[in-house]
């Protein structure tokens, strides 16, 4: 039986077991997805068991999209582009990061007929997605890109690999169509110390986050009268390019899989 994980920390929220469980029973495949509560120390020892083939491939979370990378032997064009990696294969004896959050974010708006050609994109948090939603808004044609972050260094660092993007002070709001919440603050029902009230409605408020379903960032938004969405799609689109990775099959996205993450 092969073996499959989720790594990250925090990991309780993660529905990934959920969803490639459903696929591997569906598509009659033997194998088993857990998820992994680790620290960073704890990366090495992971990556040794992915070459041992102990482990059969592994998805990275929150914090370690960036701390994995030293100890993979190689890297796919968007992964090392975004300098980040959220799917961990082996390939031709290799262990190979990839990024799939690209595509998960880019076919997540697809999904719901959202255009973001010639508009202002706001992204707050410069943590290890942030870069790859950049890069799937650059893809998708977005005029103007803007970031923020509370650690000013960080959004610089980001800046050095996309030049043309804008660092916005912490607290500074500029004008924007759509806003993106790239940071985990709403997996324990936070808030921001950001005031967005002003900004307007009829603006998008997009949170990766998809679990809890709706975040106090989302819920003042939808309050304020802009339209909102969640990151679930964008999971269920960033797993579906993982699983295709490791499996070779590429799974049925229905509304019965849309259902069991609800």
């Amino acid at each position: 039986m092969k073996k499959f994980c989720v790594i990250g920390n925090p990991i309780n929220h993660s529905l990934s077991p959920k969803l490639h469980n459903f696929w591997l029973k569906r598509n009659k495949i033997d194998a088993i997805y857990e998820k992994k509560l680790i620290n960073e120390k704890e990366i090495p020892k992971l990556i040794e068991s992915i070459r041992k083939t102990e482990i059969n491939g592994a998805n990275v979370t929150v914090p370690f999209k960036n701390s994995v990378i030293p100890f993979l032997d190689s890297l796919s064009p968007e992964a090392k582009e975004t300098n980040s990696v959220n799917t961990i294969c082996v390939e031709g004896g290799e262990i190979m990061g990839h990024n799939t959050d690209i595509a998960g974010f880019e076919l997540a708006l697809r999904h719901i007929n959202y255009d973001v050609k010639r508009k202002k994109a706001f992204i707050i948090g410069a943590g290890g997605v942030s870069p790859s939603i950049i890069l799937a808004l650059k893809n998708m044609g977005c005029e103007n890109i803007c970031l923020t972050n509370r650690t000013f260094e960080k959004s610089e660092k980001i800046k050095e690999t996309f030049n043309d993007i804008t660092i916005q002070k912490w607290g500074d709001i500029p004008e924007f169509d759509i806003v993106i919440n790239a940071t985990s603050v709403g997996l324990k029902k936070e808030n921001f110390d950001l005031d967005l009230d002003k900004s307007g409605n009829n603006k998008f408020f997009y949170d990766v986050i998809y679990n809890p379903s709706e975040t106090n960032f989302l819920k003042k938004a939808k309050h304020n009268g802009n339209k909102t969405e969640n990151g679930r799609m964008m999971f269920i689109y960033q797993a579906h390019q993982s699983f295709a990775l490791w499996n070779k099959v590429l799974p049925k996205i229905d509304e019965e899989t849309i259902e069991i993450l609800k």
